[in-house]
């Protein structure tokens, strides 16, 4: 990305130990974190008005986790600089034509007496370290009022750190009641909370997905092959690596430290034609970008894959940020094979983006003709009120815009595009926190809903006789359950799951042996939405208002 993605390697080595020294002083209780709390006496020297150090801090945090890394603190010092040399304090103040590798540190008035009062707080507190009555005000806690015991505090230094309690105290227990992840998504582990945001791309083949990736890199991933035919034939994962190595998907869907032990259950079929692509890379350093095997059209869609292929690009789109669906000017109809990919995308419509690509291959004129046609036919497919954001442009990894079919305006045009579209990736890793939030409260939505209708199958089973007729009654008339779930508990009929796909799953198991409906645990549920994850996040909002 841009300097301020890797701050470390922008100021010298001399002052990287004057920060190293600074952070420490900062960090009081040593966890690697300068939350609010922890940075308000120590911002306080560099002698800044209120209102300037909240924008440092909003730079300086621009993923919103509610703390500062090494990297970030080193950003909000360069902004602290800037800021007493008169720099007006702005989001995008480190990308303008600012030197930061002769940038001078800021001037810390007092910084002597906190640093010595540091180290006399570290003398004292030694070997009381595990007591968290101990423990600085800077780490925060949250729990439920409706508890009315006295409970350990929720000791998190993040908002992304409360998430991971939260689900395992509250919402974990919900799931595995009614056996949501058997119906719905797998449980979460902590390596999905941790994961960076993901951007897949999905397009019939030779739509130039992986062109496209390479247009972002400026270099070829390992394991990429590019052609007109279906090149690419599996899954592949670029993410950050200290090397350029392929790991196998067998061995990265054991590895607890990613996010992807659950699909596992695609079964060894998927896996042989899964990989990960791991490189060192400023980009993938903020995001995890998802190539995918060419949707088929014409009579390859007689050829039947040997995984379910659906199910697996659902499992993706559901852990997301963004889903980039690409089109070629000459291959605009959506084959019966993609209106089902796009099908299995339910749920997930808001992270959709269009990239008509090569559009350079055609010129004005035909261009109108071909947005034209491709918004008819996403229409078709694409059940939302809402017009899809569609971008128009070339991505092509060394070859600029064709200026001869389209024009100098043309040109222009898709240059402005690509420029969106790249604007629109680079900002993810700033929403990745919010759209982590949304995730889980949409998730603790869905898993509530389905307590609800395991519950109420299980009240309409008899007692004694007549049970298998009982359930294959129940199956049969699903819909009607959910109406009457719906009605009773007045929910939104836009948050129920596909009525097929739950009588698909429902066919497999034992109605009878579902649990009673527990108002502890859906109680707990709305607790924590209501309340705990409000109070997170005002616990970890900026500290200066």
């Amino acid at each position: 990305m841009d300097s301020v993605s890797d701050p470390i390697s922008s100021c010298s080595s001399e002052h990287q130990k004057i920060y190293h020294q600074w952070f420490n002083v900062a960090d009081s209780d040593g966890d690697g974190r300068i939350t609010g709390n922890d940075a308000i006496d120590f911002f306080a020297t560099s002698k800044l008005s209120r209102s300037e150090l909240k924008q440092v801090w909003a730079i300086a945090d621009s993923k919103k986790q509610g703390f500062l890394g090494f990297k970030e603190f080193i950003t909000a010092m360069q902004v602290v600089s800037l800021a007493q040399m008169g720099h007006e304090l702005t989001a995008h103040l480190l990308k303008k034509n600012v030197d930061t590798t002769t940038l001078e540190p800021p001037i810390m008035e007092g910084l002597d007496d906190l640093i010595a009062r540091g180290r006399k707080i570290h003398h004292i507190t030694r070997g009381n370290e595990t007591n968290h009555q101990q423990l600085p005000a800077s780490i925060n806690s949250f729990s439920s009022r409706s508890n009315k015991k006295q409970e350990t505090p929720m000791i998190v230094t993040s908002v992304i750190d409360g998430l991971k309690r939260l689900y395992n105290e509250k919402l974990k227990p919900l799931e595995i009641a009614y056996q949501f992840n058997d119906f719905a998504s797998p449980l979460m582990t902590n390596s999905d909370f941790d994961a960076k945001p993901m951007v897949m791309l999905l397009g019939q083949y030779s739509t130039g997905k992986t062109t496209f990736i390479k247009h972002l890199l400026k270099c070829s991933y390992p394991g990429s092959h590019i052609g007109p035919e279906p090149t690419t034939d599996r899954f592949i994962v670029v993410m950050s690596g200290p090397d350029e190595r392929s790991i196998p998907g067998n061995t990265i869907a054991v590895h607890a430290e990613m996010p992807f032990t659950s699909l596992t259950t695609f079964g060894g079929a998927f896996l042989s034609k899964f990989q990960c692509s791991q490189m060192p890379h400023h980009l993938l350093e903020n995001i995890t970008l998802v190539d995918t095997p060419g949707v088929l059209s014409g009579e390859k869609q007689r050829t039947q894959r040997s995984y379910d292929f659906t199910g697996v690009i659902s499992w993706f789109a559901e852990k997301c940020d963004l889903i980039l669906l690409l089109f070629d000017p000459h291959k605009l109809d959506i084959s019966d094979e993609f209106k089902r990919v796009i099908s299995s995308l339910r749920g997930n419509d808001d992270k959709i983006r269009v990239v008509l690509n090569k559009a350079d291959q055609v010129d004005t004129q035909q261009l109108m003709r071909v947005y034209g046609a491709l918004m008819w036919s996403l229409g078709k497919v694409l059940n939302t009120p809402e017009v899809v954001r569609v971008y128009i442009g070339s991505f092509n990894n060394d070859e600029s815009v064709n200026e001869g079919v389209v024009g100098f305006r043309g040109k222009e045009l898709f240059e402005k595009e690509q420029d969106d579209l790249l604007v629109d990736l680079m900002d993810i890793p700033k929403k990745a926190c919010d759209r982590r939030i949304n995730e889980f409260v949409k998730r603790a939505r869905a898993a509530k809903i389905h307590a609800y209708i395991i519950s109420q199958l299980k009240k309409e089973m008899p007692a004694v006789m007549g049970k298998s007729k009982a359930q294959q009654r129940l199956i049969d008339n699903l819909e009607d359950v959910f109406a009457k779930v719906q009605r009773d508990n007045h929910l939104a009929a836009g948050d129920f799951p596909d009525v097929n796909h739950f009588k698909e799953i429902l066919n497999n198991y034992n109605i009878d042996k579902f649990e009673k409906l527990k108002p502890k645990l859906i109680q707990a549920v709305d607790d924590m939405v209501g309340y705990d994850i409000p109070n997170l996040l005002n616990n970890f909002r900026n500290p200066y208002g």
